[in-house]
């Protein structure tokens, strides 16, 4: 059984196979084709299928997560080198200050991201 379904604009195809009385559901990422995340399984090809799904979102919300705080990383560094250039000295360690602030809560994000991976066998 086949199935696509798309997250946020990327496509996927779901393969989903029964052996032995256990359903196996693997994604693929369209157009490429190429095999995405691991293998979920169930008793059910709906519920292996869902599980796939979920862990396809938790995914993608992770990227979103570490994207942020590369980002708010990205941010600091030109703090720091803005503030070489600074006139004032408490407005530059304000900017770092406000910056250091943006890393950690993209790094609480990212950490209650990861907390939340679904299980999917």
């Amino acid at each position: 059984m086949q199935q696509d379904i798309d997250l946020g604009g990327t496509t996927y195809t779901l393969d989903v196979i029964e052996r032995e009385g256990q359903w196996y559901a693997e994604a693929r990422k369209m157009p490429s084709g190429m095999r995405i995340g691991p293998t979920a399984t169930a008793a059910t090809a709906d519920e292996a299928i869902a599980r796939l799904v979920r862990w396809l979102e938790w995914q993608r919300d992770h990227q979103e997560a570490l994207a942020a705080l590369q980002a708010a990383q990205q941010s600091y560094h030109r703090a720091i080198a803005g503030s070489a250039f600074s006139s004032g000295l408490a407005e530059a360690t304000e900017l770092q200050h406000e910056a250091l602030q943006r890393i950690e809560d993209a790094r609480l994000r990212l950490e209650e991201v990861r907390q939340a991976q679904p299980q999917i066998h």
